[in-house]
């Protein structure tokens, strides 16, 4: 008798399976319910899921009064099936950056997590109560979101950060002196594609307003827009420009 493949999902929550691809989404199915039917391991999924941005071992440790090796033999199991992405923090002091913890797409959606509709569809819900564009809307939760960030996080690494949470997979590249974001995957496909002046807007709305919040140097310059299906939309930034002299 043969048996089939193991699937493993590596770092980044994308599924690798040796050979044969067809038996991936029921082993990764058992492989996450098998890592979160421990009680512990649960409620750390949970209160990362519901973070607004990325978890470190130093918050999950008080969180639940263990030491830090207990905490990282469980984010461990959970990254090993799947359900977290596991990183490292960017560097803000000399020494090894800590390592942060989100939940990974894959997972998005599965298990309690909250998945990308459900993001979008509480920004909607904003836009129906009130007069905001699309592109205020995500302004004005970015700039919620940015104020939150901790002291000395990248302020691109942090809207970087809320694009992954939110499904799209960035990928942060410099051409030609502009730094950009491509979103390699639409998270929303359906709705972007039959209302992308929308769910489009309020993506770089969004990304504007966490670099607002966060008093950033940097701003959106543009966001060039690709079809859904194929994905590929492209986040520019560019430095802002200094505050007018107002001295007589």
């Amino acid at each position: 008798m043969t048996t089939a493949p193991r699937a493993i999902a590596d770092a980044s929550g994308i599924l690798r399976t040796p050979r044969d691809g067809r038996h991936a989404p029921r082993e990764l199915v058992q492989r996450q319910a098998r890592a979160l039917g421990d009680p512990t391991r649960y409620d750390i999924f949970r209160f990362v899921a519901e973070a607004r941005g990325p978890v470190r071992v130093a918050t999950l440790a008080e969180y639940l009064g263990f030491n830090h090796n207990a905490v990282r033999q469980h984010l461990a199991k959970l990254t090993e099936a799947g359900l977290l992405t596991e990183e490292r923090s960017s560097p803000t002091t000399t020494g090894r950056p800590p390592l942060e913890y989100r939940v990974a797409p894959t997972a998005m959606g599965s298990w309690g997590a909250p998945g990308p509709y459900e993001l979008l569809a509480l920004m909607l819900l904003e836009i129906a109560e009130g007069d905001r564009t699309p592109a205020q809307a995500g302004a004005d939760a970015g700039r919620a979101l940015g104020a939150t960030c901790a002291d000395g996080v990248d302020p691109l690494d942090a809207v970087e950060a809320e694009m992954a949470r939110r499904g799209f997979e960035p990928l942060r590249r410099t051409h030609g002196g502009v730094t950009e974001l491509v979103l390699q995957r639409c998270p929303f496909l359906a709705a972007a594609s039959a209302r992308p002046e929308v769910v489009c807007e309020i993506h770089r709305g969004l990304a504007a307003g966490i670099l607002d919040g966060m008093g950033a140097d940097q701003q959106v310059r543009d966001l060039i827009v690709q079809p859904p299906a194929e994905a590929g939309c492209r986040l520019r930034f560019e430095a802002r420009p200094p505050a007018p002299d107002l001295a007589p």
